[in-house]
């Protein structure tokens, strides 16, 4: 049988009702694990680049400190401090975190599709001779008996199943000749920003 005491009582009134002006703990506490994920991206990243994140020296030096850290205990104690130190910072230096670790993660993408690239056009000179002669009216300043050198020895080298030094040296050659490109491209972006 209910209870007549409880529920209600007969009038409604919004008078007892509390209006907060601050959001609710629980959605504190989504933001503060949201911030301390963003850490914990940023932790992952190499030192080099988080050192090139436009943020207060603090919190950088929280994030490579927390990096140093192999302790499980430890580092879970300074990931801690890291989204503590997160929370100090303004809405547009988040933003700006946000939208560098957005950039990388294209950035990566696009890179290793680069490197796939040079991979296939390798192994293409390694089975098609044609393919070196390509190679070499695209890009005249190449040493042509240099190439015709290392090919025959990453041959030789698959056949004998030696460490593949020619292998690595032809795939290096096809990455410098890329980077030039890679380069103008940039910089051409940088003037079309200006």
């Amino acid at each position: 049988m209910p209870n007549p005491n409880r529920g209600s009582c007969g009038f409604q009134s919004t008078e007892f009702e509390q209006e907060y002006e601050r959001p609710s703990k629980s959605e504190l506490k989504r933001q503060m694990t949201a911030l301390q994920k963003l850490g914990a991206e940023l932790i992952a990243e190499p030192r080099d680049r988080v050192k090139r994140v436009p943020m207060p020296e603090d919190v950088r030096d929280a994030i490579l400190e927390c990096q140093l850290i192999k302790d499980h205990e430890g580092r879970r104690r300074q990931l801690q401090y890291v989204g503590k130190k997160m929370r100090s910072l303004e809405e547009h230096e988040l933003a700006a975190i946000q939208k560098m670790l957005d950039s990388w993660k294209g950035l990566s993408k696009a890179d290793t599709a680069a490197m796939h690239a040079i991979e296939r056009r390798r192994d293409k000179l390694l089975t098609d001779d044609k393919a070196l002669t390509v190679l070499l009216e695209e890009n005249p300043q190449l040493e042509a008996q240099h190439l015709r050198t290392l090919i025959r020895n990453a041959r030789k080298e698959q056949a004998e199943n030696k460490p593949p030094k020619a292998y690595r040296e032809i795939f290096q050659i096809l990455k410098s000749l890329q980077a030039p490109a890679a380069q103008t491209t940039d910089e051409e972006d940088d003037v079309e920003e200006d």
